[in-house]
């Protein structure tokens, strides 16, 4: 069987980087194969699937070595489905890949629309991308590959993000087109879920870490009130519905919260109200001394909330990851030299402190999601709010950041947390809090 990808020898450095993310890299994979591609979180897992993409450019400073053959067309689900969405209607933005490929006219719609059914997306064409969930933007991404037809599937973290029935049928889906006849390289830090659907793993590095343990007590019992929601609701202005309608929630002291339901319900929304970064369009949103936290200013709300959003690039301002990290206990009145101190002490606990000068948008995804929990951390904030902290993760920054969130909670910090990640949920939460269409089930 002629091979689909040949690497020999390769490696990629990325622009401003003195290691490289990828060296001497030898890997051969056959057509109709399906390839799971494992590894710690920034062994170059994505990086190697951008490269078979051909999404790696040299001219801006990135440096290359060995030779990569790819034989066929490409189609490339990115880790982070913001980033390949480009339309304002979901029709349009599976449209959109096959105009570029100059598909007959004809021929666009009934593939978009079965691209569409295939992967379950609930919303007609004209529905406002805008308006999506981060599960629902991963659906619509992966639909506009999958309309595509391409010979090789590049898969980075298929599932993210998703609620279990969205994974199961996103896994469904790779199994048909395993089952087709297509070549297929898999990202997926979940490896017990795929590897049925592999023929083979590669370990890009190999790695042995600790099993987070099961759930601890809390220290003591929970606190005082640090944020506290009184039929709160809200709806984006591109949407029909409601994100949060009518939802009553206290959060404590001492205690994790978990925020949980399927894609669309509003966990991400409500997480973002309860830092006090939406203004609710109804009721209120209070932290301990009954003010009313959207209406904070900002040197104000970052001493009392930290955040971690469900697309950790949309909060950094920083062009190297240690300076991004001090950019919180610099603007709440630490000196310098304490900053760099704090700074210093995350990035050693998340494994991050090689990439210290590094730019915080060429770090992998993993990365990206540790560097943003230490973001919410460095100015010890009586409340964190995270949303899908743990994406991403190895073993053992996985355990990791458990280890610290717990320690955290037992220092009286409140924790709310949005997740469909059930061990977390059982690993840290207090109690569970499950949304259905924007309200509390």
């Amino acid at each position: 069987m002629a091979e689909a990808i040949a690497l020999r020898g390769w490696g990629w450095r990325h622009p401003g980087r003195a290691a490289w993310a990828v060296r001497g890299l030898d890997l051969e994979i056959r057509r109709g194969e399906s390839v799971l591609l494992a590894g710690p979180s920034g062994a170059g897992k994505s990086t190697v699937l951008l490269a078979l993409a051909g999404l790696l450019d040299r001219s801006g400073g990135g440096e290359s070595a060995g030779a990569m053959h790819v034989a066929g067309t490409t189609g490339i689900l990115f880790q982070d489905p913001e980033t390949q969405l480009v339309m304002a209607r979901a029709g349009d933005d599976v449209a959109f890949g096959l105009e570029n490929r100059c598909v007959p006219t004809a021929e666009i719609w009934p593939r978009v629309h079965a691209a569409l059914a295939g992967v379950g997306f609930p919303y007609a064409d004209d529905h406002p991308t805008s308006a999506l969930s981060g599960g629902e933007k991963q659906r619509l991404a992966f639909a506009g590959v999958l309309a595509l037809g391409p010979d090789i599937l590049l898969l980075d973290e298929p599932a993210a993000n998703l609620d279990e029935d969205g994974a199961r049928l996103v896994r469904g889906l790779i199994a048909e087109a395993r089952g087709s006849g297509r070549t297929i390289v898999l990202v997926d830090h979940d490896a017990d879920a795929s590897r049925s659907l592999v023929d083979r793993v590669v370990e890009l590095t190999a790695v042995d870490g600790p099993v987070v343990a099961p759930r601890e007590a809390a220290s003591s019992p929970a606190g005082a009130p640090l944020v506290t929601a009184r039929d709160v609701a809200f709806r984006y202005p591109a949407a029909r519905d409601w994100s949060i309608d009518g939802v009553d929630l206290e959060v404590r002291a001492g205690e994790a919260v978990a925020l949980t339901g399927a894609n669309g319900s509003g966990k991400s929304t409500l997480a973002l109200l309860l830092a006090g970064l939406l203004r609710p369009a109804r009721g209120s949103v209070a932290g301990a001394d009954g003010a009313a936290l959207a209406a904070l200013r900002a040197p104000v709300l970052v001493r009392r909330v930290g955040t971690v959003f469900q697309d950790p690039e949309h909060q950094f301002v920083r062009d190297r990851a240690d300076e991004e990290l001090m950019v919180g206990p610099l603007r709440t009145g630490a000196t310098r030299e304490a900053a760099h101190a704090r700074a210093a002490e995350l990035l050693r606990r998340l494994r991050l402190a090689p990439l210290a000068a590094a730019n915080p948008f060429t770090l992998s995804g993993g990365e990206q999601r540790r560097l943003s929990v230490a973001t919410s951390l460095a100015t010890d904030p009586p409340l964190l709010v995270l949303d899908e902290p743990t994406f991403g993760q190895d073993r053992v920054t996985y355990a990791e950041l458990v280890v610290l969130l717990r320690a955290a909670r037992d220092a009286q910090r409140g924790i709310v947390f949005a997740t469909h990640d059930r061990p977390l949920v059982r690993a840290l939460a207090d109690r569970e809090v499950r949304l259905v269409a924007g309200r509390a089930a």
